[in-house]
């Protein structure tokens, strides 16, 4: 059994951790340490009390934005989902944390090498799970003969432009204005 220590220490975590989505959604991975612990309401010292250093707090938010994504999609992949479905899963993830990815994408180059290969697991597990819903759609001829890795890069190419470039369709939540679009016109390229 936790302590009431253990337990309060855990809730300051995901305080922090939760103040550090929405800073760094709404100014970018250059949002400060002071700015965080700001908007957590606890003190600049703290932070580094449960994050050692700024690299490792961007590494456990990203490492929990993909456990977030490969808890919706692993169940998906595994059932008899349609492919519909599965898209829409992935697209409402994203649509909860659509302004903090929108940063991600546009700034990863910018982000550390360990947070970069943490990014790249994330989308390799997106893939590793759409692969699953692909194959059974292939067993059923329904998709046509065109290889994963196309298949992955043009649902996450269709998802970064039109996240990168929202302003040009909308002033809200671009995902969810225009979710069943992008699912679609997607299937629509791939399907038989």
């Amino acid at each position: 059994m936790k302590t009431k220590r253990q337990i309060q220490k855990e809730a300051t975590r995901k305080i922090i951790l939760n103040a550090a989505y929405q800073m760094y959604a709404n100014e970018g991975f250059s949002a400060t340490t002071n700015q965080i612990a700001k908007a957590a309401n606890v003190s600049h010292g703290t932070i580094f009390v449960h994050f050692p250093t700024v690299d490792n707090l961007i590494i456990c938010l990203l490492e929990r934005f993909g456990s977030e994504i490969n808890e919706h999609l692993h169940l998906l992949s595994e059932k008899d989902e349609s492919l519909e479905t599965f898209l829409a899963a992935h697209i409402n993830v994203l649509i909860c944390y659509e302004d903090f990815y929108k940063r991600l994408i546009s700034e990863i180059n910018s982000l550390p090498q360990e947070a970069k290969y943490v990014f790249i697991n994330i989308q390799s597990v997106v893939s590793f799970h759409l692969n699953q819903v692909i194959e059974r759609e292939k067993e059923k001829m329904a998709i046509k003969e065109i290889p994963m890795h196309i298949i992955f890069n043009s649902w996450l190419g269709l998802i970064h432009y039109y996240l990168t470039n929202n302003y040009l369709f909308t002033a809200g939540s671009v995902l969810t204005d225009h979710k069943d679009e992008l699912i679609l016109n997607y299937i629509k390229l791939i399907r038989k």
